[in-house]
């Protein structure tokens, strides 16, 4: 198996697989493949945790299939670019060096790779979409590729070193580092700060992704843009939208 990463702003992975090779990815990764690639959709492929596992990483706004790209008889080729602009991580997986990563972080892997709901903790409602804060956690052995929105900073923690994180900044970190989400201290802060009230601890030693753009937040900057309905007349569900927006705005909802 060979991998290229080519562009800057949107790259693209291109995975050449020889005969029997494969990779994984969540259902609707693809961009494209050359012909000798034959795909195969699965439920438990890299779910980790069998039947439950699947359910947990469902209820956590997870796919609930995975894809199978494999080369038959020939070489082929299969691609998978960014969704947003970004970058693409490749990490070793094996014992002792296993990954948390946000929730639309994972790219693809071979085969003997797992991911599976590493995090999950309500927030309330309307916070990080309705589904909590979630990371994925990616386990087992091989290579994995991950997909980080914006610009890439890496930070090497030292032992009992924190860094305090906006959550939906949080690209992805090695389990070696310690994970807990914060409030920010102060009621002033939490309601005029303008940053929402929550921040991620997260402690060394271990390396730490970080990425500069939440697709959470790029959709909340687009969507100041869309075309908005004309309310007529104000009643009882025009008074909800806009105490939930105003809500939302202060709870800072990134994730």
């Amino acid at each position: 198996m060979q991998t290229r990463i080519q562009g800057t702003t949107m790259p693209v992975l291109d995975v050449q697989l020889e005969p029997n090779e494969s990779v994984f990815s969540e259902s609707g990764e693809l961009s494209w493949m050359t012909a000798s690639i034959q795909m195969t959709t699965h439920t438990q492929m890299g779910g980790g945790g069998g039947l439950f596992g699947i359910l947990k990483r469902v209820a956590g706004g997870g796919s609930l299939f995975m894809t199978e790209y494999r080369a038959y008889q020939f070489p082929g080729v299969v691609s998978f670019a960014t969704k947003v602009p970004g970058h693409i991580v490749p990490v070793e997986v094996g014992p002792g060096q296993e990954f948390m990563v946000h929730r639309h972080g994972f790219l693809c892997a071979t085969p003997q790779v797992t991911i599976g709901v590493g995090f999950q903790q309500s927030l309330g409602a309307g916070i990080f979409g309705g589904n909590g804060f979630m990371l994925q956690r990616v386990a087992g052995f091989g290579t994995a590729w991950l997909e980080l929105s914006g610009e890439l900073i890496v930070k090497n923690l030292a032992p009992g070193e924190t860094l305090l994180v906006h959550p939906g900044h949080v690209g992805a970190f090695q389990t070696s580092v310690g994970f807990q989400i914060t409030t920010v201290p102060g009621i002033k802060n939490m309601i005029f700060g303008g940053d929402g009230i929550f921040l991620a601890a997260l402690t060394g030693p271990g390396t730490v992704w970080l990425q500069t753009l939440p697709i959470s937040r790029l959709a909340h900057q687009i969507s100041e843009y869309l075309p908005q309905p004309e309310n007529r007349q104000m009643g009882p569900a025009a008074g909800g939208a806009i105490l939930g927006g105003i809500v939302g705005t202060i709870l800072g909802g990134d994730q």
